[in-house]
């Protein structure tokens, strides 16, 4: 089953960002975009669902400091992206 993803012009700007000021992690997040429109429920993708005024989104992680933040619509098949950034970032 494959997804589609959804990059709202505000990710992307915030992408931009993030991957100019870390440019090591761009093979980690290109590899998580691909996984995450495979298998958004993949182990290593480390899905799961956001506490407090983001419990309605979800998060997958890049690496053990970034992750991205989500909305998850299963009957569509897409997956929204609505944030990126460092774990302990507050959206």
């Amino acid at each position: 089953m494959v997804y589609t993803l959804i990059y709202p012009e505000t990710y992307i700007k915030k992408t931009k960002i993030l991957l100019r000021k870390h440019p090591d992690i761009h093979n980690q997040y290109r590899k998580t975009l691909q996984l995450l429109e495979l298998n958004p429920r993949h182990p290593s993708l480390r899905l799961h669902k956001l506490e407090g005024r983001l419990q309605h989104l979800s998060s997958v992680s890049i690496n053990m400091h970034y992750r991205i933040v989500l909305e998850f619509i299963i009957q569509d098949k897409e997956i929204i992206l609505i944030n990126i950034g460092d774990h302990g970032q507050v959206y």
